[in-house]
This record gives C-alpha cells, structure tokens and sequence, in this order.
C-alpha cells in the first residue's frame, strides 16, 4: 500500500492530537444534553471511535450507510439511504461524525433529513474538509483539518475498499485510481 501513496497530509501524531482536541471542545459544548454520535459508515468508523473516547460525557451511538459515490471517486448528488438508524433520535442533540465533506451535498442531504425526525438539535464534526468543492451551503460546527482538492486515503477513507486501515491521512497516486 506504501508504494501508491503519493505525499501524507496529515499524520498519526496530528491525528490524535486533532481528535483530543475536538473532543475537548464537544465534551463542554455537549454538557447536560443527551447527546448521540451518528456514523456514516464507513469511513467514520476509526474517527468516530477515537473521537468517543475522548468525549467526557455519557453518549449513545447509531450508523449510517448513505451513498453519492457508487464506485466514482466524485460524488453523483444523488443520495441514497442503505442503512437507516436503529434507535429512536426524538429530544437527542445529534453529533453527525463523518469523514470527510467535499461537495456537500451528502451532508445538507443528511442534515435535513435527521432535523425532520424531531432531533433536539443536530449538528456536524468532520475529520475533513474540502472548502474548493462546496457546492451545498452546509454548516460544519466541528472541523478536524481543512484539505486540498486532492483524492486522499487513509484513517477510514478508502478507495475501492483499500487503504482504510493507514494510520494517517495521505494522496493516493492518481495512476491507482484514474484507470
């Protein structure tokens, strides 16, 4: 896997220092709410599961799997559920974890979406953000890193269902996926 990584953005160390951070800053903003983690599966899952840890607060968890991508490494706009929740989020303060935002439109898509379940409030945390591809006018409460406009892999971001498991975050080489 090595050997298809182009540069590293961000590494182990800046990673966890980001995430404690970020979970610092939730675990007051969250105090005395009734807060719950949604994940969109996949790539969420190694974000969400060290942000959790580092949030001071008792705190409940549910998944989704929603889909714009397909096979493509750019988004179609079309937003598909897979995979609702489980639980009942009527009075939560929802804490949408995802991965990574680029255009958008997955995000406004979701938001909206989850404020029609009668949530208390809903917000989102991201990992990642791609300011350069905002198409959609969707407000990020927490963001992790801001990124260029480059096709990345790693920490829980995958191509074809690789490179999730990197410890850090990097560009795959454009030769891997442009075929």
């Amino acid at each position: 896997m090595k050997n298809d990584i182009l540069e590293i953005l961000i590494t182990e160390n800046e990673l966890k220092g980001k995430i404690k951070e970020l979970g610092e800053i939730i675990t007051k903003d969250y105090k005395g709410k009734d807060i719950m983690l949604i994940g969109v599966l996949k790539g969420c899952v190694l974000f969400l599961s060290d942000l959790a840890r580092e949030i001071k607060l008792p705190l409940s968890m549910d998944f989704m799997v929603v889909s714009s991508y397909g096979t493509s490494t750019k988004s179609s706009g079309v937003v598909r559920i897979i995979k609702d929740l489980e639980k009942d989020i009527t009075g939560k303060d929802i804490l949408i974890v995802e991965d990574i935002v680029d255009t958008g439109l997955t995000l406004n898509y979701l938001v909206d979406y989850l404020k029609s379940r009668n949530a208390s409030s809903v917000k989102v945390c991201t990992l990642l953000e791609k300011p350069d591809r905002r198409i959609a006018n969707v407000k990020m409460d927490y963001v992790g890193f801001h990124i260029p406009d480059k096709f990345v892999v790693g920490y829980g971001l995958d191509y074809n269902e690789i490179y999730r498991n990197l410890p850090f975050v990097c560009v795959l080489k454009p030769e891997i996926y442009s075929n």
